[in-house]
């Protein structure tokens, strides 16, 4: 059917994806097409239009008045004269274009943005109106046998079409008006007034916190995706709307998912190498990554270009495939997005990928600039003389604020919030110390953050809800806090040196959800780095910890990270006597054979190497009982990345050598004994 053409997932806004019915079409099927069309426009009688709302009502009413002819020729089965045919081709495809526009004008979350850009909206509907009075004048009415009436409204539609005044309405532009002030005060260093914003958004019908939220969720997806020369505008509108959420609304109300996004869904820490997300035939970063038979993974567009071009080999491996299925990698997917969220990155289904977030130190615009310090003032007297409901919700503006924007988190900063949060970490309220610790974390990812929570003392307290936060949502985030705060050489040792950050951390390993476990060894990672914590962390029973993670999770990320770890930890001589004791090469071996990761697979090498090097010729022997890890480690030499190469061919010459002197000893003490036997 035409309609199935209609829907574009993810159609941008103010674009028309418009297909032309083809010429092959039969009459009965385009008018078929054209009631379904008609009827799916006058659904949208029932929407909502927070602007334009005269030009959406008369372009649905029109349509529905020519519903009624389209209609009447369907049920009295008549046959269409060429030119009708030709008439209802250019309505159906102008028709898709106003549904569209109606689309856009009732879009949930865009209401200001439609607003702000009523003088295109108009011309739109002009053009299109225009559109279908120049359709219908090829129209053969008088040729076609519907009833006197019928020929009537579609006569009085077509000359009302010609004649029709399209114009912004009155009271779109008062609205209009009043956005531009309040933008032109803040670019003066003016703070607004509190009436004006507020009939603007009772204008707009944004009633709540999550009304105003979806506004600004839509328009940082248009400052993505949008050129260069729109960015301001749409900088500055994010400005307003950012403002107005903080200001104008006292109390949150998300039912959605705005309350989690700092949950491990969105929180990356990972010691992954980004280049394991790249499909290895676009080298792009793969959209919807897809495993093939040979265990090799690739992005599904990439994949399956390379079957229906005939290939029947695998890209990577040169193996033949045994089957073309393409099984979805959830989890690499999973930790694609979540890697993408961390650095401000979007992958949208055209495969296209936002603006790096360090395209944000600077604001996008002066009146942006302005309005996110005056919030910030607003933020912080909420924080320190709020009451709890004010300071949960200020802790939660700043969780989204400084999400995925540098400019926000100085301006945070800048304003004093990190002591006031560091007091709320002690609440007993769940809820305010979780978005205290999640705020918290947003701002240690700025250089200046760090300091300052160290300078206040902020350390202690962090550690305080690691260990004994109120949930495990609160102690899951705080240790990624001690992850980024451990980016910083000298706050490593500060960290590990209180008594109870490693234990805590070794805790959410045993305890935690899969994001926990993750963040608690990224966390120790990071304070691994360390030269003088690793005895605290192998002292603290990690390395079984993560040998059983290796050996039973079914979290590939989580696995790698795990690896990570352990290869820093079997650089101390306790780290390699813990790996040898517990037996474990048969599983490092298993996982160096198994695992797609290139990152894994240097890890595992760098184990071995550690644990050969400080075990000597007893690792060296454990290692050379096992024939198959030569094989891996030449695949690692030729295919790995050039370290991991390095590390494998220095594994190669030490298994040779032993082998050379085995063969060797053995030889002499043969010898040896035959000269024995010979004498006696």
């Amino acid at each position: 059917m035409i309609q199935k053409k209609f829907s574009e997932v993810d159609r941008r806004i103010f674009s028309f994806p418009a297909v032309h019915p083809c010429e092959a079409v039969s009459p009965a099927t385009l008018l078929g097409s054209l009631i379904v069309l008609s009827q799916n426009i006058g659904n949208y009688q029932s929407k909502f239009f927070a602007s334009q709302r005269r030009n959406s009502r008369e372009a649905i009413r029109k349509i529905g008045i020519l519903l009624v002819f389209f209609e009447e020729i369907h049920d009295r089965g008549l046959i269409l004269p060429e030119t009708a045919v030709l008439c209802f081709s250019e309505l159906h495809l102008t028709f898709q274009k106003i549904r569209f526009l109606l689309e856009d004008c009732s879009r949930e979350g865009a209401r200001l943005w439609i607003l702000m850009k009523s003088e295109m909206v108009v011309t739109q509907f002009r053009v299109l109106i225009r559109t279908v009075a120049t359709a219908l004048d090829i129209l053969p009415l008088n040729s076609m046998d519907i009833c006197g009436e019928v020929k009537e409204l579609v006569e009085l539609v077509a000359k009302q079409a010609r004649k029709a005044r399209i114009e912004i309405d009155p009271n779109d532009e008062r609205a209009m008006r009043r956005v531009l002030s309040v933008l032109d005060r803040f670019e003066k260093g003016i703070e607004p007034e509190f009436q004006v914003l507020k009939w603007v958004l009772d204008y707009l019908e944004i009633k709540t916190w999550s009304d105003c939220n979806k506004e600004i969720k839509f328009l940082e997806e248009q400052c993505v995706e949008s050129e260069d020369r729109e960015v301001p505008f749409l900088s500055s509108l994010l400005g307003f709307m950012c403002y107005c959420r903080v200001r104008i609304f006292d109390t949150l109300d998300y039912q959605n998912a705005d309350q989690t996004d700092v949950r491990c869904n969105m929180e990356v820490l990972s010691c992954l190498n980004p280049e394991d997300f790249r499909c290895p035939i676009s080298l792009e970063l793969m959209i919807d990554p897809v495993t093939v038979s040979t265990g090799q993974t690739y992005d599904r567009s990439s994949i399956q270009k390379w079957l229906k071009a005939g290939h029947t080999i695998c890209p990577k491996t040169g193996e033949k495939l045994t089957n073309t299925e393409l099984v979805p990698n959830t989890n690499l997917r999973k930790l694609i997005h979540q890697f993408c969220a961390d650095n401000g990155l979007s992958l949208a289904k055209t495969g296209k990928k936002s603006r790096d977030i360090t395209r944000t130190i600077l604001p996008g615009s002066p009146a942006a600039a302005e309005a996110m310090k005056f919030l910030s003032r607003i933020v912080v007297r909420n924080l320190v003389f709020g009451t709890s409901e004010q300071k949960n919700k200020a802790a939660y503006e700043i969780r989204l604020l400084a999400k995925a924007n540098i400019f926000n988190r100085s301006c945070l900063i800048e304003a004093g919030t990190i002591p006031p949060l560091l007091n709320l970490l002690y609440s007993f309220n769940k809820s305010i110390q979780e978005n205290a610790i999640a705020a918290l974390l947003k701002l240690s990812k700025h250089a200046n953050g760090k300091k300052i929570v160290v300078e206040n003392g902020g350390l202690r307290s962090i550690v305080a809800v690691l260990k004994r936060g109120i949930s495990l949502e609160a102690k899951q985030i705080a240790a990624a806090t001690i992850f980024y705060l451990s980016s910083v050489k000298g706050y490593r040792r500060l960290i590990g040196e209180i008594d109870e950050t490693i234990p805590a951390l070794v805790d959410l390993i045993k305890e935690g959800t899969p994001c926990g476990k993750k963040n608690g060894v990224v966390a120790l990672f990071g304070l691994a780095l360390y030269h003088g914590n690793r005895q605290r962390v192998i002292d603290a029973g990690t390395i079984p910890l993560l040998l059983h993670i290796i050996a039973s999770s079914n979290k590939d990320e989580l696995i790698v990270d795990s690896l990570a770890l352990l290869a820093t930890l079997v650089e101390c001589l306790d780290g390699t006597l813990a790996i040898l004791q517990a037996s474990s090469f048969p599983l490092i071996t298993r996982i160096l054979q198994s695992t797609t990761s290139q990152a894994g697979k240097e890890h595992c090498v760098s184990i071995f190497l550690s644990c050969c090097n400080n075990g000597g010729d007893e690792a060296v022997a454990v290692l050379a009982k096992d024939t198959s890890v030569m094989s891996s480690l030449y695949s690692v030499t030729t295919d790995g990345t050039a370290l991991a190469g390095k590390k494998a061919r220095s594994l190669v010459k030490m298994l040779h050598k032993f082998h050379e002197t085995s063969s060797s000893g053995q030889g002499c003490q043969a010898c040896t004994n035959e000269q024995s036997v010979h004498v006696w």
